[in-house]
């Protein structure tokens, strides 16, 4: 018998997909021709398969609104990027590389720092000041101050109603921790970093999605490093939100904002209305882009 569901954790090939009209979780494999294809069912899939017996089967994958790589999960409405203060250190340039491939998937990104109990006073003030130009960006900003106080969770639980949401950021940065927080009842593993490379532990070795205040959650496994291979110099100043409230002012029509004259953003820049950071990581970012360029 045909049915359709989503997919909502992958192990070892097998793959639990909920039901749409039962709502039971039913435990398939995906057809043999899958592979010979080279298509590979992701969890988030929305799909139709054959529950007869005791092992359904995946048929057909149905047309995904999204995919991301790092973590491997698709048709995901918001990403919440849990970034730490310490241990490890925050990295703007990480946070806006996380930031930048979000926007280019076409999620709602939402930044949730950790750890900033190990900052000194002085110290979370200035990184306090530095997270204000994330909000003139227009994202929402929670952080972990008076250990995961409940007003703030609660804020941050209501965005999840009828959502898809992936957590995501740097290894060792919190994830499962803030997860363990928000749902009591989930017992996430979670582990210390390493001082010697000040990275964490991939304490979560697979992508499930949860049910959690009405939508789904997923808790993903971290990483060290990501890269922008698959945006070009052109979509770029896109995925800077701060750039599109300025670009129609430009003088010239695709300006990159870097040399340009008549730059509307650089005017902006100037003015204090554009973090520093976040315009020194975009020209650090089109570097990179535009090497991979020659490269390739």
């Amino acid at each position: 018998m045909e049915k359709t569901g989503r997919i909502i954790k992958s192990i070892s090939g097998f793959y639990d997909v909920f039901d749409n009209e039962s709502e039971e979780i039913v435990r398939t494999r995906a057809r043999g021709n899958f592979r010979k294809r080279k298509i590979k069912p992701l969890v988030g899939d929305k799909v139709s398969f054959d529950a007869t017996g005791d092992l359904g089967y995946i048929l057909e994958i149905l047309p995904r609104e999204n995919s991301l790589v790092r973590p491997p999960i698709a048709n995901v409405d918001q990403a919440i990027v849990v970034t730490s203060a310490a241990e490890p250190n925050f990295s703007s340039n990480l946070l806006d590389k996380i930031l930048v491939n979000i926007e280019h998937n076409r999620i709602e990104p939402v930044i949730f720092l950790t750890k900033v109990d190990l900052l000194s006073d002085d110290k979370y003030v200035e990184l306090k000041q530095d997270l204000l130009g994330y909000h003139q960006a227009g994202y929402l900003v929670f952080d972990d101050q008076d250990s995961y106080n409940s007003q703030q969770l609660d804020k941050l639980k209501d965005t999840f109603a009828d959502k898809v949401t992936v957590f995501t950021g740097q290894s060792g940065a919190g994830k499962s921790t803030l997860l363990n927080h928000i749902d009591t009842e989930l017992g996430l593993a979670t582990a210390a970093i390493s001082q010697t490379l000040n990275r964490g532990k991939h304490t979560t070795r697979q992508v499930s999605l949860f049910n959690i205040c009405e939508g789904l959650v997923a808790d993903t496994p971290g990483f060290s490093s990501i890269d922008l291979m698959e945006i070009t110099p052109e979509e770029l100043p896109t995925l800077f939100p701060e750039f599109l409230d300025y670009r129609d002012g430009c003088q010239f029509r695709g300006c990159r904002h870097v040399n340009e004259p008549g730059c509307e953003v650089k005017k902006a820049l100037s003015e204090g209305k554009i973090m520093q950071s976040r315009y020194d990581n975009y020209l650090y970012f089109l570097n990179e882009i535009n090497s991979y360029k020659k490269r390739y």
